[in-house]
């Protein structure tokens, strides 16, 4: 027996050295930092498509953060759920979740969609602030495939995509979730809104419930417990069980332990190399080092280009990320100014819309990402495959610099043909040059960087092939059009240099 008992310690021993031996990365800075944190794949994509689509969009009202207004008084959602289904202490949350039935979900029609959307990359909010997977999770009771679709979204719609030859993303706002304080703390802290915590504490609420279940939706559990079982374990199932490509993070990250988070990333990226995949983290703010992360701005973009990769969560329409009655979709053409800007300036452009309850993508808004992949069809040679160039951008309108802070300024930007965005071909042999509107018939447009910059050019034409009548001055390039543009949003120009 005590042999036994020898043998299998040296087993176990033998067994940890191995796995330990299969790490590439150790969850250490030191250590992350040796992996890539920009694949080729990713520079080339330039779009992908995810949507906030959830329990939250059941009232359907205000926005995505209805779980957590509808507990703030003084909020119109407060006033709303207590008005249209009964006070919060009778009717919670969590009851929304029988309704959240997803009837009409495709994940092929979507999947369909999405890449005639031309999306490279595509998936869900896999889990937002409110508790609620959307996979199929033995960590938390609260998910898709045991309650409300009974079906697994995340997972039906990877496979979807990834018969498609699409990438797969699944994006985490979940660190928000665990409640960071007691009563007392709320009392005292109301005016700052519940700070990091979704979800306020308060005994007549299921907010503050002692139910276990409950407290796996409304994060109302010892903060160890949630650190290691919750939000690391719902991150290590859906990367064992559905290998994303991207995983990628909302705000409030930096509320969980350092170590944790790269305890994540060294699982994550771990797994990677068993899966021959090169994938990616996005991140928000400081809440990973960008040495093996990439940057995110949110509803913003960067106002210059920058050397390394980086990324802007937007949304189709003007306000609620998630579908509510009186949603309004923003016309098309800022959304392409928006991803030419982004693209002209190192970005990629993570493109947000709002399913129903039921699972139905509205008309409005499938018009739109239809219309964007057809432009993306006809204009995608200057968008795909392509990189920034020695300039990104030139022209009167700039954009600002901080962030999210500014995304009303974003929302209300608005261009001209005097605005000039570029791109270049990988080889460096052709530059793409493109003007943030429809030059008039006879217009004469100026790019003045290829005086600045003493850029030789062997040829100009419309990204179609047509000809231009163009010429080199002291000034810049000047191309001056004959006949009206035969495009929409902007007009693109392919420049040959010598």
């Amino acid at each position: 027996m005590k042999k036994s008992r020898i043998l299998l310690t040296i087993a176990v021993m033998a067994t940890g050295l191995a796995n330990a031996a299969e790490q590439v990365y150790l969850p250490t800075e030191e250590s992350l930092s040796t992996h890539n944190a920009e694949p080729e794949w990713l520079k080339d994509a330039k779009l992908g498509i995810y949507f906030h689509w959830g329990v939250y969009s059941v009232p359907a009202f205000h926005d995505e953060w209805y779980p957590r207004r509808m507990h703030q008084p003084g909020e119109d959602c407060f006033e709303h759920h207590k008005k249209t289904y009964g006070d919060q202490s009778e009717f919670g949350y969590h009851e929304f979740v029988k309704d959240f039935k997803a009837e009409h979900f495709n994940p092929e029609e979507w999947a369909d969609l999405f890449q005639k959307a031309g999306a490279r990359f595509a998936g869900p909010v896999a889990e937002h602030h409110d508790g609620f997977s959307m996979w199929d999770s033995d960590v938390t009771p609260w998910n898709a495939m045991d309650m409300g679709p009974k079906r697994d979204i995340l997972g039906e719609l990877f496979q979807s995509l990834e018969k498609r030859d699409m990438k797969t993303i699944a994006t985490f706002h979940h660190s928000r979730n665990l409640q960071r304080y007691d009563e007392s703390e709320w009392n005292k802290k109301k005016g700052q809104k519940f700070k990091d915590s979704h979800f306020p504490y308060k005994k007549e609420w299921f907010t503050g419930s002692d139910d276990p279940k409950l407290q796996y939706m409304y994060g109302n559990m010892p903060e160890a417990q949630w650190n290691e079982e919750v939000w690391l374990g719902k991150l290590k199932e859906v990367i064992d069980t559905y290998h994303p490509d991207i995983i990628w993070f909302d705000t409030w990250m930096d509320s969980v332990p350092l170590d944790y988070r790269y305890a994540f990333s060294a699982y994550y990226l771990n797994a990677a190399e068993k899966w021959g995949k090169d994938v990616c983290i996005v991140r928000k703010q400081q809440d990973l080092p960008l040495s093996f992360s990439i940057n995110d701005q949110e509803k913003s973009r960067e106002p210059k280009a920058l050397p390394q990769l980086w990324m802007t969560d937007d949304t189709i329409s003007t306000g609620s990320w998630c579908y509510t009655t009186d949603l309004e979709i923003k016309p098309l053409y800022k959304v392409v100014h928006a991803l030419i800007d982004t693209i002209s300036k190192n970005g990629v452009m993570l493109l947000n819309v709002s399913p129903m309850a039921n699972g139905i993508i509205p008309d409005e808004q499938r018009e739109s990402l239809l219309s964007l992949g057809a432009w993306l069809k006809k204009n995608g040679k200057a968008v795909y495959e392509t990189r920034p160039w020695i300039e990104a951008a030139e022209g009167p309108t700039a954009e600002p610099g901080g962030g999210y802070s500014d995304h009303k300024v974003f929302l209300a930007l608005e261009y001209s043909v005097k605005d000039i965005r570029y791109t270049a071909s990988k080889d460096g042999k052709t530059v793409y040059a493109f003007t943030m509107g429809i030059p008039a018939k006879g217009e004469t447009i100026l790019l003045e960087t290829f005086a600045k910059k003493k850029i030789a050019v062997a040829d100009v034409t419309l990204l179609d092939g047509k000809k231009v009548k163009w010429a080199m001055t002291d000034k810049g390039l000047e191309i001056k059009l004959k006949k009206a543009v035969d495009n929409e949003f902007a007009a693109i120009f392919k420049i040959t240099l010598k």
